[in-house]
């Protein structure tokens, strides 16, 4: 579908055009299961969400969202990129907290995946609180990093979501990891 196609499917759905809904989904449900797979190849084999149920609770709360005026394509898939990240991280959470004794069962020495599913639902806690924090000194690093690492968005892509250039977007993307990687180091020390 073409972008000016898609972009007015989402202005007519903004509108409560139920028309547009029906065929806009099919064309935003591939795109989220793409951006889906694409963060669940990066995790562990034995992880616990599995891409397609964060394709349809990300598209859930897309399809829940109120007063949303898309603007166009760009804008929908960096809420989706937000709503992803969001999910993610209370995933993250939950399976920390059932780990830590809040109602799991006790894990055997020979469930290391368990303890593996473990440091990285910590790690991305802990990306988490780093991109919170970066947000509140550069709400476009922050974004530049949603959109790459929690969508899947190329260079080209994030610049088109944010209206800057590849470069800048490589730019600051560059400085973003350095500054998370910085932050996240000092919370392990």
């Amino acid at each position: 579908m073409t972008e000016p196609n898609l972009t007015q499917l989402l202005v007519n759905w903004s509108k409560g055009d139920r028309a547009a809904l029906d065929d806009l989904t099919p064309v935003v449900y591939d795109e989220l299961r793409r951006l889906a797979n694409y963060y669940m190849r990066r995790q562990s084999p034995d992880h616990t969400l599995q891409a397609t149920a964060l394709v349809n609770e990300v598209y859930l709360k897309l399809i829940d969202a109120q007063n949303v005026n898309w603007r166009d394509r760009a804008h929908f898939f960096a809420v989706a990129a937000r709503a992803m990240r969001q999910i993610l991280i209370d995933h993250a959470r939950s399976h920390r907290y059932a780990k830590r004794g809040g109602g799991a069962r006790k894990v055997e020495i020979e469930e290391a995946a368990a303890v593996i599913a473990q440091e990285q639902a910590s790690d991305l806690i802990a990306l988490d609180d780093a991109l919170e924090r970066l947000a509140a000194l550069d709400s476009r690093k922050s974004q530049i990093v949603e959109l790459r690492f929690f969508a899947g968005l190329n260079i080209e892509e994030t610049a088109e979501v944010l209206k800057i250039s590849g470069p800048t977007v490589q730019r600051e993307w560059r400085m973003a990891k350095a500054w998370l990687h910085r932050q996240i180091s000092k919370e392990d020390t």
